[in-house]
Parts: structure tokens; C-alpha cells; sequence
């Protein structure tokens, strides 16, 4: 048997109007694929260039392991005279440390010298007062024969409580750019192996003129 035909529904003059304008639009973007496809951009508004430095360094280790530490710089522009105060808060550490190493990037070719690091009692700045060393810490502090690493031996361990951090006088490097130092700490026992507490990320600019 066969089945009934269906009345053919009657298209009013609003929806002819409203399917030439869909076939129209479809037709546009039908004719912007195929220009893609013929190596064609469709036109697009033109976009402002965005400058970035011709010598860019970034060392972030973007893990989820990674522990960002709060630092301080007096002046972040290359070849500049700077300090710099590498801070370790309370909550940064859950042991007392008997040594810290800063590890330091191979391409930070800044001349560091022993004699203008110290580990200190930290003042941790804010809105109205600057970071600053309150008290230094008696210890001994070496460079790695490669320079690859800052070994500080302090005389007792230090606790676990209190705002500490590795104060540093020198010249930024020349490269400007973004620069990942470890901190590295032994607790007191009998396995001397250090732990990685964090990394501070360094950032070096251009001059500003």
C-alpha cells in the first residue's frame, strides 16, 4: 500500500527572504575556504607589532613540581650595578638547613664573587619599606669550580622559622632575558642529599632610554 503524500508546505515571503540571505552567507564562507586553500588570507583588520628583545633567555622549569620564591632587585636593566635579595620565607622550608646551594644558569654571564654574598636575617619589603638584610648570618660561602652553583656553609644550621634569604652585590649580565636560579638545601642527618625548596626567576631588561 502505498503511503499517503504529505501536502508540500507553503514558503511565506519573510522565510524566501531569510533562505537567500543563509545561501548567500553560505556561499561567503564557502568562498573564504577556498581561499585559505588557495594560500589566501582573508582580509583581517592589520594587528600592532609587539617588540620583544633580540636576545631573550627563558629557564623556566614549567613543572608541577616548580615553587616559585619571592626575590628582590634593586635594578633589573642589563650591565647595571645591582643587589639582589633571594628570599626563603617560613613556608618555604619545613626543615632546619644546614647548607643551601643557589644554583646559577650557564648562560648568566654576570662575574660573581664570594666575598659580596652573604646570608642574612631578612626584612621581606612591602608598600612602604624596601627588603633589606637585618642581621647577617655567619657562614661560608663558595663559588663551584664551574660557576654553576653558590655553596653556603653556615656555622649552625639554621631553624626553619624566621624570614632568611641570600643577599648579592653585582653586575647584571649582559643578555637580557629571564634567568632560573634552584635553591637547593640539606637538612641536618645522616643522608647528605639536598632537597630543592624552590626557584627564583630572574629577569633582566633592556635599557630603558
Amino acid at each position: 500500500m502505498a503511503l499517503p503524500l504529505l501536502p508540500r508546505p507553503t514558503v511565506g515571503r519573510s522565510t524566501r527572504r531569510g533562505l537567500l540571505g543563509l545561501a548567500a552567507a553560505t556561499g561567503l564562507a564557502l568562498a573564504g575556504s577556498a581561499g585559505l586553500l588557495a594560500g589566501r588570507a582573508p582580509l583581517m583588520p592589520p594587528a600592532q607589532a609587539q617588540g620583544t628583545p633580540g636576545l631573550l633567555e627563558f629557564r623556566w622549569d614549567n613543572s608541577k613540581d616548580y615553587r616559585k620564591l619571592y626575590f628582590f632587585m634593586t635594578d633589573t636593566q642589563r650591565l647595571k650595578r645591582s643587589e639582589y635579595y633571594l628570599i626563603l620565607r617560613p613556608k618555604d622550608r619545613k626543615t632546619a638547613i644546614l647548607k643551601l646551594s643557589v644554583t646559577i644558569p650557564k648562560s648568566f654571564d654576570a662575574t660573581i664573587d664570594p666575598k659580596r654574598v652573604k646570608l642574612c636575617r631578612m626584612s621581606e619589603g612591602g608598600m612602604l619599606s624596601r627588603t633589606r638584610c637585618l642581621e647577617q648570618i655567619p657562614a661560608t660561602i663558595e663559588l663551584a669550580e664551574n660557576g654553576s652553583a653558590i655553596e653556603i656553609f653556615p656555622d649552625t644550621p639554621i631553624p626553619d622559622t624566621g624570614t632568611i634569604g641570600v643577599y648579592m652585590l653585582l653586575f647584571n649580565p649582559f643578555n637580557v632575558g629571564m634567568y632560573q636560579f634552584n635553591a637547593l638545601a640539606q637538612a641536618p642527618g645522616d643522608v647528605p642529599i639536598s632537597g630543592y625548596l624552590g626557584s627564583w626567576l630572574i629577569q633582566i631588561d633592556p635599557p630603558s632610554n
